[in-house]
């Protein structure tokens, strides 16, 4: 690599049945990369988890009329599961990965990316922090986010404040070395992806947000909930982080 050339980056939006939403949200991020991003070379992939609508048809579409735009298939539903292919398999620089629905305003976007190159190796957009602004989450979505915060922080001693925002960037060195040690393929794939590189001392960026609720997320809190519970008990009691220190 020259000095002057610019990093890649691969910012993968993992989807399942979201044909009403997916062509605005990819053509929205397009514009705003072409005009906010041009200190890097950039491309965006759409990882369809195993959907039953039209999704894949329109991702398909999405690639054949844009060249910046790529698609990935998978048979199986997973968020943690499509990132973690897509990831392993594009050769890009820089990683990242964004919930479909744009909940997160892309202005925060390019600080997250560009903090991975001064030394930080993973880069979080955060709605617990100090300059962050959040609307219209629901109170049962606040609680839980809060509490599921709390616990990380008193069993697992970490610094991080928010492991759910769907609002991440990694360097190439985290897709080698953390992510193929990763066993979540759903939800709790960023909790495990923070809490295991945080205990092995890798430098994580946190970008406070402005974050507005998606009220047709197809997320479901409870059920999402029982999942991340699980996989705090499993990494409690295994610590893989020692493993591989």
């Amino acid at each position: 690599m020259t000095k002057d050339a610019k990093l890649s980056v691969n910012i993968v939006i993992p989807v399942y049945n979201e044909e009403k939403e997916l062509a605005d949200s990819v053509m929205t991020l397009r514009e705003f990369l072409w005009a906010h991003l041009t200190d890097f070379h950039w491309h965006i992939t759409i990882a369809d988890n195993a959907s039953t609508d039209r999704t894949l048809k329109v991702a398909k579409m999405l690639a054949k009329k844009n060249p910046d735009v790529l698609y990935v298939h998978l048979p199986q539903k997973g968020r943690g599961r499509a990132v973690k292919r897509v990831w392993a398999k594009d050769p890009a620089d820089i990683h990242a990965y964004m919930d479909v629905d744009l909940s997160t305003d892309l202005k925060h976007f390019p600080p997250l990316v560009r903090s991975l190159t001064r030394g930080y190796d993973i880069a979080i957009g955060t709605r617990n922090a100090q300059g962050s602004r959040v609307y219209g989450r629901s109170l049962l979505r606040t609680i839980t986010s809060k509490t599921y915060i709390a616990l990380i922080k008193i069993f697992f001693w970490v610094h991080f404040s928010d492991a759910q925002c769907g609002f991440k960037a990694v360097t190439r060195r985290i897709v080698r070395e953390i992510i193929p040690k990763i066993e979540d393929n759903a939800w709790f794939f960023d909790t495990e992806l923070l809490i295991c590189a945080e205990k092995q001392g890798y430098r994580i960026y946190e970008e406070p947000v402005t974050w507005i609720d998606n009220p047709g997320s197809t997320v479901r809190v409870l059920k999402t909930a029982q999942g991340d519970l699980e996989g705090l008990k499993r990494l409690f009691f295994t610590q893989p982080w020692r493993k591989h220190v």
